[in-house]
């Protein structure tokens, strides 16, 4: 076999040759020889985390800049290709910066005297015990190692599961598989919570998340609005991301005299979107559908709100031809029976955010197939050095 060159990065991570080659750990630029050793290429680079190659939260880290973004850029430009949808304008690519990520689930388990806390290894279930994280807000990095002594302290045998989001009051603590039994291990949790500075510690012992520490109500803050934040709700995994998604859902709904935002959530393009615009906010899960009501009333943003399984029950096509614009960011499932209803409405402005190329795709076709055009296209890395891409997108007719 003879010599090949990697043309690009495929969607899971391998490097391609123009054969159709993938070799795992190759990136672009790449020389494959003839016994299938990589000989690196300009784009080729140290990985710079410790752990990369066994830990799973990054697939990517042997990529530059350059190589990233063009990832990034290929998976979204790709997903349109594979429809044949043509794209009226492709926006720069967003990456999100390292040391940036603002919620993560971390794995401990008791071992020996002490634990391991960190990501899993890449297809598996063993857990690295991380020492250095490239791409945690430092806030979060810096419960690491209070959180591994305590599990190390009080931690029982099973696997427990670390949820840690930063909210607007400081480090939001979630543990599952954590039984605190006995007084001892309860003043250990308090003091933990207190000693750090936690917004909140809640436990779950497999009935839900149950509050222990919560001094003053947690929030989010959203389009300058803060929103309550019930456990486990979603969130966009950084800051910057969060607003090229949100900047450019208010630059493509621009304009509209009233807006559906769909798949609402807490409301993380509702409260930009509103104001002069009025904006009706559909979400499926109840605690999130009622912290962005209660929110929206408490400030007087007229953002109006709809509990609602848009899966189940879809906006109908009637229902969506009174919008000026909708806007929707679908699970990665993507939102097949809502398109199919949008694409039978009048409705005329479409902002679609993915987390999901290839749903976005799929679903982007029906748009398109009912008379729509791609007017822009964004591609957003807000998982760097992962496999993972999201974008913007702005349909009109």
């Amino acid at each position: 076999m003879s010599e090949e060159t990697i043309l690009r990065i495929a969607a899971k991570g391998d490097g391609v040759t123009e054969s159709g080659r993938h070799v795992a750990g190759a990136v672009t630029g790449d020389t494959i020889t003839s016994d299938g050793s990589i000989v690196p290429g300009e784009h080729h680079v140290e990985p710079p985390c410790r752990h990369f190659g066994t830990c799973g939260g990054c697939q990517l880290q042997q990529a530059d800049e350059a190589a990233l973004r063009q990832f990034v850029t290929e998976r979204v430009a790709f997903a349109a290709q594979s429809q044949e949808i043509p794209v009226g304008e492709m926006l720069p690519t967003h990456l999100s910066p390292p040391r940036t990520r603002r919620r993560a689930t971390l794995h401990g388990l008791k071992a020996g005297k002490g634990a391991v806390l960190g990501f899993r290894e890449a297809r598996s279930n063993r857990v690295v015990d991380m020492r250095e994280c490239l791409i945690l807000e430092p806030a979060l990095f810096a419960l690491v190692e209070p959180l591994r002594s305590l599990l190390g302290d009080h931690a029982g045998k099973g696997p427990i599961d670390v949820s840690l989001t930063l909210a607007d009051q400081g480090v939001d603590c979630s543990l599952k598989g954590f039984s605190a039994d006995g007084l001892a291990a309860t003043e250990a949790l308090l003091d933990f919570a207190r000693g750090h500075g936690l917004a909140r510690l809640s436990l779950d012992r497999g009935f839900g998340a149950e509050t222990v520490w919560e001094p003053d109500p947690v929030t989010v803050t959203l389009g300058q609005v803060p929103v309550g934040f019930p456990q486990n709700s979603f969130l966009q995994p950084t800051r910057d991301g969060e607003a090229v998604l949100v900047e450019d859902a208010k630059a493509f709904a621009d304009g509209a005299a009233t807006i559906a935002d769909l798949f609402a959530g807490l409301g993380t393009f509702a409260f930009s979107l509103a104001g002069p615009a009025k904006t009706l906010a559909v979400e499926a899960a109840r605690d999130a559908h009622l912290s962005c009501k209660s929110a929206a009333n408490s400030r007087g943003v007229p953002v109006h709100t709809l509990h609602r399984d848009l899966f189940r029950n879809p906006l109908t096509a009637d229902e969506c031809g009174r919008f000026g614009a909708i806007v929707l960011d679908p699970p990665r499932a993507g939102a097949r029976e809502q398109i199919a209803q949008i694409a039978q409405s009048t409705a005329t402005r479409v902002v679609y955010i993915s987390c999901n190329p290839s749903s976005w795709a799929r679903d982007a076709k029906v748009l398109v197939d009912a008379g729509f055009k791609l007017e822009k296209l964004r591609p957003v890395g807000q998982f760097r050095w992962s496999t993972h891409v999201e974008l913007t997108s702005y349909f009109t007719r």
